[in-house]
């Protein structure tokens, strides 16, 4: 199975595809006036400075958001996003990347409630440090699907659940699956976001099947690649939202193929919106 340890690809084309859907998900959530909840199980550390060696690896940012950095032509829907990472460099030059409990933490407000899991001890001691005092987010160290079990359903009946795993162990696209559909029986209401790496049209299929076998409805898939699906790297990156905003596949598919055009160096790959499942 593929790792993916979030500090070694802090910033990549994926990290952009991901945070961009989670930044307009969350903005969806504020344009009501009731509190809502964000539980974020594979929260990584929070903050990556892309100077340090686990970054410098791979340079990955190089393909993600460094290709984003200069533009003067960020799209509307694409500006909150792009702001809370030029947020982070406050001398205008491009070194530190939020993860997704550091952008969710941006936008939620003081009546709404986060929720961070992560595993790895060190991962979870720094995230712990990063939310210190902050009492709208309670960190755990704790395995991804223990949390959904411990946190859902929260009281509020408003939220978000993020679930972006490294795929380190076998099964995990069975076990994803598995824990989705437990969750969303004891939180039907509940917006759901699941990242997956694409590895292979047969084991995403795979994966697409057992959502739809689930029972579940209202479940919008996102892909976007920028290299030709036999590269030897990962070629793209997907994410199933189930019970999203109103209209949110049309909005998107305009904002991916923007993203798209601009990460895109040799016109490969591409953007797929498709309804895995309607109401």
């Amino acid at each position: 199975m593929l790792s993916y340890r979030h500090l070694f690809h802090a910033g990549s084309f994926a990290d952009v595809f991901k945070h961009v859907l989670l930044t307009r998900l969350l903005l969806s959530l504020n344009e009501k006036d009731k509190a809502y909840f964000y539980l974020d199980t594979h929260a990584g550390t929070g903050l990556y400075d892309l100077s340090r060696p686990w970054a410098q690896k791979g340079r990955e940012f190089e393909s993600g958001i460094t290709k984003l950095w200069d533009r003067t032509d960020i799209p509307a829907a694409m500006k909150p996003y792009m702001d809370i990472v030029r947020a982070e460099n406050a001398d205008g030059h491009l070194r530190y990347y939020p993860g997704s409990p550091r952008i969710a933490r941006k936008l939620i407000r003081p009546i709404d409630r986060i929720a961070l899991t992560e595993l790895n001890k060190t991962d979870c001691a720094e995230l712990h440090a990063l939310f210190t005092r902050d009492r709208n987010v309670n960190v755990q160290l704790m395995d991804a699907y223990q949390g959904l079990k411990a946190h859902l359903p929260p009281k509020e009946r408003r939220g978000l659940v993020l679930i972006d795993s490294s795929f380190d162990r076998s099964r995990e696209f069975a076990r994803l699956a598995e824990a989705l559909a437990d969750a969303h029986t004891r939180w039907a209401t509940g917006t759901y976001a699941i990242w997956y790496p694409m590895m292979g049209a047969g084991v995403i299929r795979g994966f697409e099947k057992q959502i739809e076998a689930a029972g579940i409805r209202k479940v919008l898939q996102f892909e976007l690649s920028i290299l030709p699906e036999d590269a030897s790297t990962m070629p793209g990156s997907g994410m199933i939202i189930i019970n999203p905003p109103w209209k949110f596949d049309t909005e998107m598919r305009t904002l991916l193929r923007w993203v798209w055009s601009a990460l895109n160096v040799k016109s490969a790959g591409g953007v797929k919106v498709n309804w895995l499942v309607r109401e």
